[in-house]
C-alpha cells in the first residue's frame, strides 16, 4: 500500500502531543482515545485493525486478521483513520496518554520494521501497517513479561511512538549487548537480538527491587529506553493510594484525613 508522505511538528515539554499536516487526500491513522483536535475539513473512519485493508484489498479475512493482531498486543479492535476531505491542507493532532516524549520514526530509514512496546504506537501516516512480534526464544515467553508481545510497524513512512519519561537512544554494534529492565524497552530495530537472562543471585532478584530477569539486547540496531515504563509508574500510584480507608496524607501531621490532617482531626474530636 502506497505511503502517505507527512509534514509534523511536536509541541510541549513532558506533555507532549503531534500535530500532522495532510495534504489534500491524505490520512493518518491513530489509536483510539488518542486525538486531541482536528480541523473542520477532516473526515473520521472507524476500521477494523489498522486501515490497511480498507481500500479493499485483502476482504473480510484481512479485516479480521488485522483486528486479531491487535487484540492480542491489548490493543483496541478498531484505530480511527483522519483524511483530508477538502482542497486545502489540514491539521490533526494526536496527544500523548502520559507523560513522557513522542518520537517520530521513519521506517524508511529504519529497514522498514520496528518493534515497539505494544503500548507505544500514537499514530502514524496511512500505510503503516500494525502487526505483532512474537519473540522467537520460549523463555521471553514465560519471564519475559513486557517484551514477550510486541507491536510490529512495517512500511516506509511515518510512525509516531511514546515513551515514559526521559528516552535514550542506543546505536548497538554488531555483538554489543546491553542488559535492560524489560519494562524500559521502548523499540528497537528487526536486527536487535531479544532474549531474556536470569540476574545471577537470588538475593539480587528478591531484595534488590530489580526482579530475576533483564531483557539481553545484543546488536547490531538501534534501541530506543524509556525512564519511567507506565506499569512503573501505575504501580507506584497504586502502591501510594489508600486502601480500605487508610490514610489520604503523606505521613505529615498536617495532611491526610480529608485534608484536615491528623492534628485538624485531633482538634475537631474527630478521634472520640
Amino acid at each position: 500500500m502506497a505511503m502517505d508522505v507527512v509534514d509534523f511538528e511536536i509541541k510541549g515539554s513532558e506533555m507532549q502531543f503531534v500535530e500532522i499536516e495532510l495534504d489534500p487526500g491524505e490520512a493518518a491513522i491513530g489509536e483510539a482515545g488518542s486525538m486531541m483536535f482536528m480541523d473542520a475539513g477532516i473526515g473520521m473512519d472507524t476500521v477494523f485493525g489498522d486501515g490497511s485493508s480498507s481500500s479493499g484489498t485483502g476482504g473480510l479475512f484481512g479485516k479480521l486478521l488485522s483486528a486479531g493482531k491487535r487484540l492480542v498486543t491489548g490493543e483496541s479492535l478498531f484505530t480511527t483513520v483522519y483524511t483530508n476531505q477538502v482542497l486545502a491542507k489540514q491539521r490533526v493532532a494526536f496527544a500523548a496518554p502520559y507523560p513522557g516524549k513522542i518520537l517520530p520514526m521513519d521506517l524508511s530509514q529504519l529497514g522498514g520494521t520496528l518493534i515497539c512496546q505494544k503500548d507505544a504506537f500514537l499514530c502514524a501516516a496511512r500505510g503503516v501497517q500494525l502487526g505483532i512480534a512474537l519473540q522467537q526464544k520460549m523463555s521471553v515467553g514465560f519471564f519475559g513479561g513486557e517484551g514477550f508481545i510486541m507491536q510490529k510497524l512495517d512500511g516506509n513512512g511515518l510512525a509516531f511512538v511514546h515513551a515514559g519519561g526521559t528516552v535514550v537512544r542506543r546505536e548497538l554494534q554488531a555483538g554489543q549487548t546491553l542488559m535492560v529492565d524489560t519494562g524500559c524497552v521502548v523499540a528497537y530495530t528487526s536486527g536487535v537480538n531479544f532474549e531474556i537472562q536470569y540476574v545471577g543471585k537470588i538475593k539480587t532478584a528478591l531484595f534488590g527491587g530489580e526482579g530475576l530477569f533483564f531483557a539481553k539486547m545484543t546488536g547490531p540496531g538501534t534501541l530506543w529506553l524509556q525512564s519511567l515504563p507506565f506499569s512503573r509508574l501505575a504501580s507506584r500510584v497504586f502502591a501510594a493510594a489508600p486502601q480500605r480507608g487508610g490514610s489520604k496524607g503523606e505521613g505529615s501531621v498536617l495532611g491526610g484525613f480529608g485534608g484536615a490532617g491528623v492534628l485538624g482531626g485531633l482538634i475537631g474530636g474527630d478521634d472520640e
